[in-house]
C-alpha cells in the first residue's frame, strides 16, 4: 500500500462518502496533500480537526496579538492563553530545528475549502473543556504533575530528536504536549483522545452534503473510524464537570474552623482575640506581599496582596494572587504581543522579569504561595493563642 493511500480513508456512511485525511501536524506533505484531495474531490463540506478559539487563533492572529491580557484574565481564558503558551513555545522550538510550520495542513484545509466554495466544519471540541475535563479525572498529585509538566514544556529548550519527531508525526499537538501525562495517568485517555474521537466522529456524521473531507490527525483516524457508526451525544461531550464537594467542604471548615477559634478567645479573653486577629492580618498579608514583592511587582500590586490576603485565605472561592494578579496588570498592562515573544524571553534572566505576562503570572503564582505560607503560620498561632487562654 503506498504512503498516500495509508493516509487516506474512505467510507461509505447511509449513502454519505466520506474521506479522512490523516496528517502529521509537522510534516509539509501533509499540507499538500490535503490541498490536493479537497481540490480533486470538491466535497461539499470540510471537516477540520479545530474548535472556534484555535480556529481564531489562526485566522485572526493579528486581532489576538492585540487582545487585551486583563480582558482574557477576567472572561476566565487563562488557561487558554497557558496553552497556546506551552504549545507556541513547542512549535517554535520545533520550527527553528526542523524549519517545519506545525498545523499547515489545517490552515490549507480551511483555504482549499474557501476555494472550492465548501461549507468549513470546525469539527474538534473546546479545548478548554477538554482541559476542564481532564483536571476534573487526574486528581490532586496528577494536577501537580500537570502543573510541572507544562512549566518544563515552556521553559524547556532542549532540542528535538529525530525519533521524537517522528512520534510526532502520529500524534496531534495536544497529545505530544501532554503525551508523557497520559502514559502516568492511563484515565487522561479518556477526555484527551476517546472523547474527541466521538466528538470528531459525530461533528463529521452530520456535515452538510453527500461528500466530506475531514482533515485529522492520523492518531485520530482508528478510533474515529471505529466511533463514526454509532451516534454520540455532542451536548454530553461538552458539558463541564461538576466538582467534588470535599475539597468545597474542607476548604470552607478550614476558614470556620480558624474564626471559631478567634470569635471564642474574643469572648474568653478579649486583649487575646484581637492579638489573634492582628496576628493573622500580619501573617497572610506580610506573605502574600512578600511572595508579590519577589516578583518585582508594582508597589500597589504588592500593598493589594497584603489588604486582600487576610480575606481571601478565609474564602476558598477568592485568592490574593488573583487580586494582585488584576492589579499588576491594570497598572503595567500588556498585550498579548508580548505574550508571543514569551518564548524567547523566558530564555534570558532579563527577558524573563522584563516581560509583563511573565511578571504577571508570577504575581499570581507567589502571592498565592506566599499567602498559603501565612495561613498554615497564621493558623497555627491563632490555636496557640487560644490554647493559652483556655
Amino acid at each position: 500500500m503506498s504512503e498516500e493511500n495509508k493516509n487516506i480513508t474512505r467510507l461509505d456512511l447511509d449513502g454519505k462518502e466520506l474521506i479522512l485525511i490523516g496528517t502529521a501536524h509537522v510534516s509539509k506533505h501533509s499540507a499538500e496533500q490535503v490541498k490536493e484531495v479537497i481540490e480533486s474531490e470538491k466535497p461539499d463540506s470540510v471537516c477540520i480537526e479545530l474548535d472556534e478559539q484555535r480556529f481564531q487563533t489562526i485566522t485572526e492572529g493579528n486581532k489576538w496579538k492585540d487582545t487585551d491580557i486583563f480582558k482574557i484574565i477576567k472572561e476566565k481564558k487563562s488557561t487558554l492563553l497557558l496553552v497556546n503558551l506551552v504549545m507556541a513555545s513547542f512549535q517554535k522550538r520545533i520550527a527553528k530545528q526542523f524549519g517545519i510550520n506545525a498545523g499547515q495542513e489545517m490552515i490549507q484545509g480551511i483555504e482549499s475549502a474557501k476555494v472550492i466554495g465548501a461549507n468549513l466544519v470546525l469539527a474538534d471540541r473546546n479545548i478548554q473543556t477538554t482541559f476542564s475535563r481532564i483536571w476534573h479525572g487526574i486528581g490532586f498529585w496528577g494536577k501537580i504533575k500537570l502543573i510541572v509538566e507544562i512549566i518544563f514544556s515552556i521553559f524547556s529548550d532542549e532540542n528535538i530528536t529525530e525519533e521524537e519527531l517522528e512520534k510526532l508525526k502520529s500524534q496531534d499537538m495536544l497529545n505530544s504536549v501532554l503525551n508523557d501525562l497520559t502514559a502516568s495517568f492511563p484515565k487522561l485517555k479518556r477526555p484527551l483522545v476517546d472523547e474527541r474521537d466521538q466528538y470528531l466522529a459525530q461533528k463529521i456524521k452530520e456535515a452538510p452534503g453527500t461528500k466530506v473531507v475531514a482533515v485529522l490527525g492520523a492518531a485520530h483516524i482508528p478510533g474515529v473510524k471505529e466511533e463514526i457508526y454509532k451516534e454520540h451525544d455532542l451536548l454530553a461531550l461538552s458539558q463541564l464537570p461538576s466538582g467534588s464537594k470535599a475539597p468545597i467542604i474542607i476548604g470552607w471548615a478550614i476558614p470556620i474552623f480558624i474564626l471559631a477559634l478567634i470569635a471564642y478567645t474574643f469572648i474568653a479573653n478579649p486583649a487575646a482575640g484581637v492579638q489573634q486577629s492582628i496576628n493573622w492580618i500580619l501573617w497572610t498579608g506580610a506573605f502574600a506581599a512578600l511572595g508579590t514583592a519577589l516578583a518585582f511587582g508594582h508597589p500597589l500590586s504588592i500593598l493589594t496582596a497584603f489588604v486582600v490576603a487576610p480575606i481571601t485565605t478565609l474564602h476558598p472561592l477568592l485568592a490574593a494572587g488573583w487580586f494582585a494578579g488584576l492589579a499588576q496588570a491594570y497598572i503595567r498592562r500588556p498585550s498579548v504581543r508580548e505574550f508571543e515573544n514569551l518564548s524567547e524571553d523566558i530564555f534570558s534572566l532579563k527577558g524573563f522579569w522584563g516581560n509583563k505576562i511573565t511578571r504577571i503570572l508570577l504575581i499570581v503564582s507567589l502571592a498565592n504561595l506566599g499567602a498559603t505560607v501565612g495561613t498554615v503560620i497564621g493558623g497555627a498561632d491563632v490555636v496557640r493563642l487560644f490554647i493559652e487562654n483556655l
